[in-house]
This record gives structure tokens, C-alpha cells and sequence, in this order.
């Protein structure tokens, strides 16, 4: 039976690690944020106004055609940061920091739409909500030079716009997790809790739990 798991967070809250742990777990084949390097990013970063938009829309296009392989992926899958964090998110904020203007924030709004209705929601939404201190000591501790330059007023922007967006959404199933004291990977009593939630949401579809 085929069936999807998003994981959403903001930079630092686990994601990566959780789809990690589903896949080690239950066997669902894990579906990780691309890799390939953006070729707006370097003249984003340069002038955010004025390649703020063409670098969102390769992110929007880029994350279309992973759902559209994962739709087409049989079983149960899980997906490290979905298309809905890509426009409610990180473009949002773009747009509210007047980097995308009125006429392109329209443009892309009527992709995204478009993208929407081509895609299947996912079975469940798992958000990883995390403090503000343990998302940047997290960030120190895996070294990303990108993710380390990023300003705190935006970091606090981004989880403004999360908490907002997860509150509206309604596409699925939602299972929030605090994370800043969850240790899952290494406490038994953490890691029966996080598996307990999820089999009760997918009761018949996560399969058994890999104890190897």
C-alpha cells in the first residue's frame, strides 16, 4: 500500500536524522532534499533582490519533480523538507523582506497553485519544533558555512512563518514533535514514544519495526 511521510522543520530541527531513523526502522524508502547545487545561489547571495525569485522558482521546480518521484515510488516513503515549506516558507519570506516583488510573487504563486493541485499530500505530516538556542547550537555543530552565516532575525522569521503554516495546514494528518530534549537515537524510552505516535497514525501501512 502505498503511502507518504513529510518531515518539516526549520534548518537544525532534525529532519534528516528522522528520515534516517524511519528507514533504519521500518524499511520506508528515505527521500533526502536534493543535493545539486542551485546555479542562482552564488548571485543570490550576492544581490537577494534581484536573483531572490529565479532562485526560488529553481528550488519550486526542483522539489516538484521529487514529489512527482516520490508519487510514483511504491510503499511507504519519507520526504526531508516538502514543497509547501519550499513556497510557505523560505519564498514568503523572501517576499515579506521585499526581495520578490508584487509581480513575480504573483508569477510564482500561480506555479505553486498549479503544483498543488499535481500533487498527492502527503499520509502524514511530522513537524519538528525546536527552540530557538538548540536550533543554533545545532546549526554550530554540523558546520554548514551557509546555514552559520544566516542572520537571527531571519532564523526567527523562518519559525514564525513554521509555526503559522502548521498551524493552517490541513492536508494530513500532523504529528508535532518538540525536539530540543528528544533524543530518540539514543534513548529507549524516547525512541518507543516517537514509534508508538507514528504506528498509531499509520497503524497498518509502517510495517514492522526493523530490530536488527
Amino acid at each position: 500500500m502505498k503511502r507518504s511521510i513529510a518531515i518539516a522543520g526549520n534548518m537544525g530541527s532534525g529532519k534528516s536524522t528522522l528520515v534516517d531513523f524511519l528507514h533504519k526502522t521500518y524499511g520506508v524508502v528515505p527521500f533526502y532534499e536534493p543535493n545539486d547545487e542551485n546555479p542562482y545561489l552564488a548571485d543570490f547571495y550576492r544581490d537577494m533582490k534581484r536573483w531572490a525569485f529565479q532562485s526560488q522558482l529553481y528550488f519550486l521546480s526542483n522539489k516538484f519533480r521529487l514529489h512527482q518521484e516520490l508519487d510514483r515510488q511504491p510503499g511507504v516513503v519519507a520526504l526531508d523538507r516538502t514543497i509547501f515549506e519550499d513556497a510557505e516558507i523560505f519564498a514568503t519570506a523572501l517576499h515579506q523582506m521585499r526581495k520578490i516583488n508584487k509581480r513575480d510573487w504573483e508569477t510564482y504563486q500561480g506555479f505553486y497553485g498549479a503544483i498543488l493541485d499535481a500533487i498527492r499530500p502527503p499520509d502524514l505530516m511530522i513537524y519538528l519544533r525546536c527552540s530557538m538556542r538548540t536550533l543554533r547550537q545545532r546549526i554550530r555543530l554540523r558546520g554548514r558555512k551557509m546555514e552559520e552565516a544566516v542572520p537571527l532575525s531571519y532564523l526567527k522569521r523562518l519559525d514564525r512563518l513554521y509555526e503559522a503554516w502548521i498551524d493552517s495546514y490541513e492536508m494530513s494528518e500532523v504529528l508535532v514533535l518538540e525536539t530540543d530534549r528528544l533524543d530518540y537515537i539514543n534513548d529507549l524510552i524516547h525512541r518507543l514514544d516517537v514509534m508508538e505516535r507514528i504506528e498509531a497514525v499509520l497503524p497498518d501501512e509502517i510495517g514492522r519495526p526493523n530490530c536488527a
